[in-house]
């Protein structure tokens, strides 16, 4: 078992930042790829960036390249995820999840966490 814990969500207004973290523990985290998603109310979850276990191969969703950034410390069992120039369309719960395979693909993803809000206000 993983157990994920995000944090850094909060209320921004547009062209702000925030930082996502999410904490991991239970079995040994660097063996998974990890991945962010983000739901919207009312719609599907959607993938937003994903980085493999050696943090040597990183995707990103459209919507979000050149703004947002995934990075990992093994040593410390989290992911990040940067937000910079942030718009309203990015108003999500955001998750972070881990498994092995299809990295856009929430089914791949065998571990979750209990997600964070995003607000961006225009």
């Amino acid at each position: 078992q993983v157990q994920l814990v995000e944090s850094g969500g909060g209320l921004v207004q547009a062209g702000g930042s925030l930082r996502l973290s999410c904490a991991a523990s239970g079995r040994t985290f660097s063996r998974y790829a990890m991945g962010w998603f983000r739901q919207a109310p009312g719609k599907e979850r959607d993938f937003v960036a994903a980085i493999s276990w050696s943090g040597a191969n990183i995707y990103y969703a459209d919507s979000v390249k050149g703004r947002f950034t995934i990075s990992r410390d093994n040593a410390k069992n989290t992911v990040y995820l940067q937000m910079n120039s942030l718009k309203p369309e990015d108003t999500a719960v955001y998750y972070c999840a881990a498994g092995n395979g299809n990295y856009y693909r929430p089914r791949s993803y065998d571990y979750w966490g209990q997600g964070t809000q995003v607000t961006v206000s225009s």
